[in-house]
């Protein structure tokens, strides 16, 4: 039995899982990131205790997925927006000591990439790319079985990657990066930006609801998702003109209503990558569903302590 641990911006979620990644159990609580890390370790310590007690394992390891940049081999987590002052604080060690298991983490969309790779639709793909598509844009890229590093071993910030040098200022630094105009907050100020001041729906406004709206067939929403899908389709027409990958799986809550994106993003991608196989780069929706997250962050431990973990990824 694996514990799982996701730090997110807004909560904590722990479980317990199985040999084959089924969540056994589940507890969650508020991050309270801008509090101090000590009581949020404690919260956590707390609820995976609790869960270690209802599922009745005896627990062999611990992995975590977090938001933001962390050091996967140090343990350490990084300059993160969402936790101002948890910078250097180092998880890793300190639910060992607490715990006295091995355990292991890496950033949140490294832990899905893991997950999908190991029990979802990236199964048995060497070169897999996973984009989840919510409040932001985060990417996880695995070539031949390893998640891929760079310098420092640094995630890579793909959704941060320019699409149109002409576009919205992100915190980032750049104009018209990938997550300023492709993440659901994106698709939210462009609609109440250029939708007409009586339109309707402008004081409820979510990706979500617009969502609904253009199934409902509203004007201003059919026009925000074509956007919307015309620049993931540039963006993921990037990933497949640069790596080539056998398989991109698309996950997040934006992508809860794929069906309004897939056609137009094949479209842009059949459109931009004629130098390479574009049509061999296989698009699937992701499968591990509400305990994604949790199923990622054991995953984290399995690839980092299981020898089986390249033979199962591809």
């Amino acid at each position: 039995m694996i514990g799982a641990v996701d730090i997110g911006g807004t909560k904590i979620a722990v479980g317990i899982t199985d040999s084959a990644g089924k969540v056994l159990t589940r507890l969650e609580c508020p991050t309270e990131g801008h509090g101090p890390y000590e009581s949020a370790l404690q919260r956590t310590v707390t609820m995976l205790k609790a869960a270690v007690a209802k599922a009745g394992a005896k627990l062999k390891g611990i992995g975590i997925g977090s938001t933001g940049p962390v050091y996967p081999f140090t343990g350490e987590i990084g300059d993160v927006n969402f936790f101002p002052h948890w910078r250097g604080q180092n998880p890793v060690k300190d639910l060992e000591k607490a715990f006295g298991v091995t355990t292991a983490i890496e950033n949140d969309a490294d832990a899905a990439a893991l997950g999908e790779a190991r029990w979802g639709a990236g199964k048995n793909k060497a070169r897999l790319i996973y984009v989840t598509v919510g409040t932001g844009i985060g990417v996880g890229v695995i070539l031949d079985g390893h998640v891929y590093r760079g310098v420092d071993q640094a995630h890579p910030e793909i959704g941060h990657h320019v699409i149109d040098a002409t576009g919205p200022l992100c915190d980032c630094g750049f104009r018209g990066c990938w997550e300023s105009l492709a993440a659901g907050p994106a698709m939210v100020a462009w609609l109440r930006t250029n939708a007409p001041p009586n339109h309707p729906q402008i004081p409820e406004l979510t990706a979500k609801r617009i969502c609904e709206l253009a199934t409902e067939g509203d004007e201003w929403a059919v026009k925000a998702v074509a956007r919307q899908a015309r620049y993931l389709g540039l963006g993921l027409a990037n990933l497949v003109t640069i790596f080539v990958p056998d398989a991109i799986v698309l996950g997040g809550s934006v992508m809860n209503s794929a069906v309004l994106f897939l056609d137009e993003i094949r479209r842009t991608i059949a459109a931009s990558c004629r130098f390479v196989p574009y049509e061999r780069t296989e698009l699937a929706l992701a499968s591990l569903g509400k305990d994604a997250n949790l199923i990622g962050a054991a995953s984290v431990w399995h690839h980092r302590f299981d020898p089986m973990e390249v033979s199962n990824v591809g």
